[in-house]
């Protein structure tokens, strides 16, 4: 599993949240897991997502597609996005037990 983090900003967030939505199946067929997306507390068009992935070579592979850069840029990308892929190496919950 890798997790693959990208951040952009976006010219409408609605417009973009229904242009990602209706990639989903699109993902899933390239390896996504799971996704779940951020905005900036000061800026509703700055997003972030946080993706598991199945592979680092689908990860990769599905980041440098032109399909994507064509759909980012539909779904109205104003910045170059920001990739990083990340292995994750500790994870802690907290419980009410704690």
């Amino acid at each position: 599993m890798i997790n693959v983090l990208i951040h952009h900003e976006v010219a409408d967030y609605t417009a973009w949240k229904a242009a990602f939505d209706s990639a989903f199946d699109w993902r899933h067929k390239n390896g996504e897991c799971a996704c779940r997306i951020f905005r900036s507390a000061g800026n509703v068009n700055d997003i972030t997502v946080f993706f598991e992935w199945e592979s680092l070579e689908k990860a990769r592979t599905f980041i440098a597609s032109e399909e994507l850069k064509a759909k980012m840029a539909s779904a109205g990308v104003k910045s170059p996005p920001r990739v990083e892929l990340l292995t994750e190496v500790h994870s802690v919950r907290r419980s009410a037990a704690d």
